[in-house]
């Protein structure tokens, strides 16, 4: 009797181990797209001579209701397969957002450029890096861009699919890309500030363009 109760409890603790093992070794399921594959000659970006450019407006997208501005990049990587861009990752430094528009008038130069990295906007403080990961390259034979760019936007911790249009150019070790000015919606990623009405309207699109030049690894 003794034995058959302690083979029935053995047997009862093996069927338990087995379903908490299957429990544990469940992938987790990701909503964002797979990175695109890395198999090519890789390339650095050269932080010095690529940027972000922003814009961003209040009330009507015009000229003289707008601020624009540069961020650059602390690091990232792309790789090259048969002279044709094939993944890339790009890392903006918030911490050195800024406006150019301003840059003649210092007092107002340093009002803006903390109020947008405050927490009222990207909150660089927390979030010191937002990023671009490509996840698809696709030539393109129509308008002014020869390549589609799918990728992860981050921003805030946030992450959604974007697509750029862009020019992509591979010679002589350097890899150069530049995207068509792309429409963000800052209320995506977390950013929802709002000035009184009296002081304008803040639209929710901020327009990106990123300029981005990569030489190759020696």
């Amino acid at each position: 009797m003794k034995k058959r109760l302690f083979s029935v409890v053995f047997s009862l603790l093996l069927i338990v181990f087995f379903m908490i093992s299957c429990k544990k070794e469940k992938p987790v399921s990701e909503s964002n797209e797979a990175v695109a594959a890395k198999s090519g000659t890789e390339f650095t970006v050269d932080t010095l001579n690529s940027r972000v450019e922003w814009k961003g407006y209040k009330i009507f997208k015009s000229e003289n209701t707008s601020h624009f501005g540069t961020i650059k990049f602390e690091s990232g990587d792309v790789t090259v397969k048969d002279s044709i861009l094939e993944s890339g990752k790009f890392v903006a430094d918030m911490t050195s957002l800024t406006s150019e528009d301003l840059k003649n008038n210092a007092g107002q130069l340093e009002k803006l450029n903390g109020h947008l990295k405050s927490g009222d906007f990207f909150e660089v403080e927390k979030f010191p890096t937002a990023s671009f990961e490509i996840t698809k390259v696709t030539p393109s034979a129509e308008g002014d861009y020869n390549t589609l760019l799918d990728g992860n936007l981050t921003v805030k911790g946030i992450t959604k699919p974007v697509q750029f249009k862009a020019n992509v150019s591979v010679k002589e070790g350097m890899v150069s890309i530049a995207t068509e000015p792309k429409d963000i919606s800052r209320e995506e990623f977390g950013v929802k500030f709002q000035s009184p009405v009296e002081n304008g309207v803040i639209k929710d699109e901020i327009t990106l363009q990123i300029n981005v030049k990569a030489l190759e690894k020696k």
